[in-house]
């Protein structure tokens, strides 16, 4: 019989743990990952499931809304040193130039713009790329966000689960749209789409309207396995924030 020393015993046990590790390792569908597509089958998929437990109301009236209630646009909120828009455009963009060390993009490319479904070159300064809430502000404000101290809606409009680099073509059609009324011409992506609002949603504490969540449900009956997106920043921005 073979007899090992313990060192050589402890280190062993180290690498197969490791090993174990690293080869069940699986990526979590991270907000500052972005929202990740999933193959359908297997009923009931946690996205699916999740519509219902958001609560159902109309919307409040839009009275009070405006950008500023929501804080400094793209804010640094995460303490990187790199504003919120370069955080996403690093995230969501492929082939990244810089103009400034490794926070201002200034240039890259949708490789394709989830929302068109091509190709969208990113070049600093002219607007062909947008950062999308995905669920949008104005929606968030008639749907809970109205109610909430300035520190959460903070930090909801800087979350990276909320936002992606979208083509603006596409983008600026949609408005304050929610599920019921806008979805991305791309029809590949909008089980993902879907996902990430009911993620945003029941982070946030958020409501959907009737027509909202049956249009949710109609589109995630489509992709039933699709996996409700998780992470991101937590729902209350550093108290040096601030907003109106």
């Amino acid at each position: 019989m073979l007899r090992v020393r313990g060192g050589a015993a402890a280190a062993a046990l180290v690498v197969l743990v490791m090993g174990a590790g690293l080869s069940g390792c699986k990526k979590d569908a991270l907000g500052s990952e972005g929202p990740q597509e999933t193959a359908a089958g297997g009923g009931g998929g946690p996205a699916l499931s999740a519509v219902d437990s958001l609560a159902v109301k109309g919307r409040a009236p839009k009275t009070g809304y405006s950008r500023e209630r929501f804080g400094t646009a793209w804010a640094d909120t995460d303490a990187n040193r790199c504003d919120t828009r370069d955080d996403i455009l690093k995230r969501d963009l492929k082939n990244v130039k810089f103009s400034d060390g490794k926070c201002r993009v200034s240039g890259g490319v949708l490789e394709p713009d989830p929302y068109g479904g091509k190709d969208v070159t990113f070049v600093r300064g002219r607007s062909l790329v947008d950062i999308d809430h995905l669920v949008a502000l104005s929606d968030a404000w008639q749907t809970g966000a109205k109610y909430w101290d300035a520190s959460k809606r903070i930090a909801l409009a800087n979350d990276p689960l909320n936002l992606r680099a979208v083509g603006a073509s596409a983008n600026r059609s949609k408005g304050d749209g929610d599920t019921a009324t806008w979805l991305p011409p791309n029809k590949a992506y909008r089980c993902t789409y879907v996902a990430a609002q009911v993620a945003v949603k029941k982070k946030y504490g958020l409501w959907v309207t009737g027509a909202e969540k049956a249009a949710m449900k109609k589109v995630l009956g489509g992709c039933p396995g699709q996996k409700l997106p998780s992470g991101g920043n937590p729902t209350q921005a550093p108290g040096r924030f601030h907003a109106k």
